[in-house]
């Protein structure tokens, strides 16, 4: 069995597999990193080898508790992945992109990709049906929209994310959130909009901590 390790910038994903098989997955801080790490290695004991993504502010010292107990695989941009990497400058590629491009290589094979992941910031990457990456584009996400109106204005309040009732607010409140998720939902269908003029065919695969919010709204 295996444990793969999401290090984001807000929370840590981790999720528990055999080979093909998801057994379990789990959200949390990277305060609650150690005593999770240790509970899922208690709860599946046959778990011997332990794959970290990282694209946080996490020192890799924390994972040193677990070396006696199983293997630590660090995935950096000289691990190897299944497609040919086009970046201009592939070193500053973040690894949590290479993953996904690599995920979607490999569940949806010879076909275009285009893969969006809302979390923190909102990527956006680009496969073609050869493997090959080209690269996409990063823009914040719901939460850093929210937070810089607060914080780069000197009335508008800090606001938790909520589907507007109607495109036209009738509050400062209703106007923002009009704005902030309105502004995302146009945002990403501009860029599938751009797709479809280059590519007469593509799969798109939505990821990420808030790919709940927009399914269940």
């Amino acid at each position: 069995m295996l444990l793969a390790i999401d290090v984001g910038n807000t929370r840590i994903k981790a999720a528990v597999f055999e080979v093909d098989t998801l057994f379990e997955v789990l959200l949390f801080t990277k305060e609650e990193l150690a005593s999770k790490v240790d509970f899922i290695l208690q709860l599946h004991p046959k778990i011997k080898t332990i794959v970290v993504a990282s694209v946080g502010n996490l020192d890799k010292k924390s994972f040193l508790a677990f070396e006696n107990r199983v293997q630590i695989q660090f995935l950096s941009h000289e691990s190897k992945f299944p497609f040919q990497n086009l970046y201009a400058t592939p070193t500053t590629l973040g690894i949590d992109r290479m993953v996904l491009a690599a995920g979607a290589v490999i569940r949806f094979p010879n076909q275009n990709r285009l893969v969006i992941d809302a979390g923190t910031c909102i990527t956006y990457d680009f496969i073609d049906a050869d493997n090959t990456y080209w690269g996409g584009a990063i823009s914040p996400g719901l939460r850093l929209r929210y937070e810089s109106l607060h914080q780069f204005t000197a009335k508008l309040p800090l606001l938790t994310k909520s589907y507007p009732e109607k495109t036209i607010g009738n509050s400062t409140q209703e106007s923002i959130h009009s704005g902030v998720v309105n502004g995302v939902i146009h945002e990403i269908d501009g860029f599938i909009e751009e797709y479809k003029a280059q590519y007469a065919k593509f799969i798109i695969i939505l990821t990420g901590e808030t790919q709940n919010f927009w399914l269940n709204d």
